[in-house]
């Protein structure tokens, strides 16, 4: 560990590609956080409460995502690098702690632990940089902006304390998305240069696999505590036992060809997938938090009819997650996984019947269809079939 001025405080290309002890605690963190954004998605019955929580797995995600991309631009190995993990990992464990209750009484503390942790990384990069005169200040000065204008939004729609402003939170929601994707366009300063994101490095690649890896954890670990507080019936048996089928399912979804991904070698494929991989991986962890709340509600009543809801989770989230990671294949390829789009048509066929059913059967219906893409997919490379047509990188 080194305290480095502004020169050391940037990665080097010869840097070390791995993750940090540090960062892996960071992703621990927010495990927490998706299980209760999971439960919540659970536990509540109107639609309008199932957006105000994919709501707030945005902001989750937002924090995890901006923080990597600090740490794969920064080193670190850097104390204030550390500094920056050890205020956001405080954050996030308070924006998850007031995750059950941020549309009531602790709308205020989320927004806070949200808002707080991006304004304290960009005062001490800039002021860091700034005062070892390096150019990488332009860059902290743009994202401190933007966090800035929609911190105010945040804040303002959380007061007074009580219910939250969701239009407010939508409008900074979209603001934090929107800025970075069209590259922090600030006054005075322009926009980051494009080819600052083609200086992502491997260690970014590695980070978005470990952090999806230990999401997808999320699928068991929500049933094992629903299925930990009751009896170990068949039937809950057999959807704790399916739920665990589907995330080793996805698991083999998300990693297929991953490699390839982490090896590419042009620098304008890296700075496309460092710019993309924010939002496609937002589509597919809200596939994951909304399967594991599906599994919550099955493992609870396996055999009940299944509502219209539980039935929107469990078709919605895998869908989420092939569309997610199709966008992320064409995005840094150009070239479209056909093989996997084609089987979601299933749930809309299926959907019509699929609500008179045992809850149990929609969830092996699920299985099936992920079961169905992984064996396309191992096929399809014996056999030499095109897994993807050509396409465009746009």
């Amino acid at each position: 560990m080194t305290t480095g001025g502004g020169t050391g405080l940037v990665r080097r290309p010869d840097a070390s590609n791995r993750a940090t002890l540090l960062e892996l605690l960071f992703d621990v963190v927010f495990v927490a956080a998706l299980a209760l954004i999971s439960m919540t998605i659970a536990q509540r019955d109107s639609w309008g409460a199932l957006g105000q929580s994919l709501l707030m797995l945005m902001a989750i995600w937002w924090i995890w995502s901006v923080t990597s991309v600090t740490t794969d631009f920064y080193d670190p190995e850097q104390r204030p690098i550390q500094a920056v993990l050890m205020v956001t990992m405080l954050g996030a464990v308070g924006a998850a702690a007031a995750l059950p209750r941020a549309a009531g009484g602790h709308a205020l503390v989320f927004a806070v632990a949200y808002v707080a942790p991006h304004l304290v990384r960009g005062a001490i990069l800039v002021s860091t940089l700034h005062r070892h005169r390096h150019n990488a200040q332009e860059r902290a000065a743009r994202f401190m902006f933007w966090f800035v204008v929609s911190g105010i939004f945040w804040i303002v729609g959380a007061l007074p304390p009580g219910q939250p402003h969701w239009p407010l939170w939508v409008a900074a929601a979209a603001i934090d998305y929107v800025s970075a994707g069209a590259r922090y366009p600030t006054p005075w300063l322009g926009r980051v240069p494009i080819d600052q994101y083609e200086r992502a490095t491997e260690h970014l690649g590695e980070r978005y696999q470990q952090f999806v890896i230990l999401a997808l954890g999320d699928i068991i670990l929500v049933p094992t505590l629903k299925i930990g507080t009751s009896d170990f019936a068949a039937p809950r048996l057999a959807a704790f036992v399916t739920a665990f089928v589907t995330m080793l399912l996805l698991w083999q979804i998300y990693v297929y060809r991953s490699g390839q991904i982490l090896q590419i070698t042009s620098r304008r494929a890296l700075g496309q997938a460092a710019r993309v991989a924010p939002y496609t991986h937002a589509v597919m962890l809200a596939g994951v938090v909304c399967i594991a709340g599906g599994f919550d509600r099955i493992v609870a009543e396996p055999t009940g009819e299944t509502s219209v809801r539980s039935l929107a989770l469990m078709f919605g989230g895998p869908t989420l997650f092939i569309l997610g990671r199709a966008a992320f294949t064409y995005r840094v390829s150009g070239v479209v996984p056909w093989r996997r789009l084609v089987w979601l048509l299933v749930f809309p066929a299926v959907a019509p019947w699929a609500g008179g059913w045992p809850s149990m059967l929609v969830a092996v219906t699920c299985a099936l269809v992920l079961g169905g893409v992984v064996a396309f997919d191992v096929l399809g490379t014996r056999l030499r079939l095109p897994f993807l047509r050509p396409g465009r990188v746009g």
